[in-house]
C-alpha cells in the first residue's frame, strides 16, 4: 500500500524516473521553458528548484552536487554562469507552470514550465502593473493624509505670512505718502497767506 507516500512515481521505476527528471531539468535550464504534462511539470519543479538554489553559490562542492543530478556539462555551465546570477535575489519560486490545455491524442493535461526570471513578457507586465496600480487602505489613510498634507500646510502658512507682510509694507508706504503731502501743504500755507496780508496793507494805505 502507498499510505503516506506523497511522491508521484509517474508510472516509472526509480532509475527511469531519476533519468527522466534529470533530462527534463537539463532541458529546462538550457531552453528556459519546456512543454510537458502537468504531473511531470509538478514533479520537475520539486526536483529542479533545490538545484537552482545551489547555483547561487558557485563553489566546487555545489558544482559537483549539481553535476551528480544533471549529468550534463552544458546544463551545469549554463546554470552557474547565467541562471545563478539571474536568480541571485529571488528567495525560491524559480519556476512557473502554465496550463496549455489537453493533448489531442490521449487527452492528457498539458502545461508549460518555465524559469520565472527569463520571461520578458511577464517582467514587462509586472513592471507596468506596479507603476499603474495604487493601493489605498482605511487603516493607514489618516496617517498618509497627514503626511501628505503636512508639507502643503507649511507652504500655505508661509504664503499667508508673506502676503500679510506685503500688506503691512504696503500700508506703511501709503501712510508715508499721505504724511508727506500733508507736511508740504502746511509748509506752503504761510506763503499763500502772505500775499493776502500785502493786499490788505495796500488797501489801508489807499484809504489814508
Amino acid at each position: 500500500m502507498r499510505h503516506g507516500k506523497k511522491i508521484n512515481h509517474l508510472g516509472r521505476t526509480a532509475s527511469h524516473r531519476a533519468a527522466m527528471l534529470s533530462n527534463m531539468a537539463s532541458s529546462l535550464i538550457i531552453h528556459k521553458r519546456i512543454v510537458t504534462t502537468v504531473a511531470k511539470a509538478k514533479a520537475l519543479r520539486v526536483y529542479v528548484e533545490p538545484i537552482i538554489t545551489r547555483s547561487k553559490d558557485a563553489s566546487t562542492h555545489n558544482y559537483r552536487t549539481v553535476f551528480s543530478y544533471l549529468k550534463d556539462k552544458e546544463a551545469v555551465t549554463e546554470l552557474f554562469t547565467v541562471v545563478g546570477g539571474k536568480v541571485a535575489n529571488r528567495p525560491g519560486g524559480y519556476t512557473r507552470i502554465l496550463k496549455t490545455g489537453n493533448r489531442a491524442g490521449d487527452n492528457a493535461e498539458m502545461a508549460m514550465i518555465e524559469l520565472v526570471d527569463f520571461n520578458e513578457f511577464f517582467e514587462g507586465f509586472n513592471a507596468d502593473k506596479k507603476k499603474s496600480t495604487t493601493r489605498r487602505s482605511r487603516r493607514g489613510g489618516a496617517t498618509n493624509t497627514a503626511k501628505a498634507t503636512a508639507p502643503k500646510a507649511a507652504v500655505a502658512e508661509a504664503v499667508v505670512e508673506e502676503v500679510v507682510a506685503e500688506e503691512v509694507v504696503a500700508e506703511e508706504v501709503t501712510a508715508e505718502e499721505v504724511a508727506v503731502p500733508a507736511a508740504e501743504a502746511s509748509e506752503e500755507t504761510p506763503a499763500a497767506e502772505a500775499p493776502a496780508e500785502d493786499a490788505s496793507d495796500a488797501s489801508e494805505e489807499e484809504t489814508k
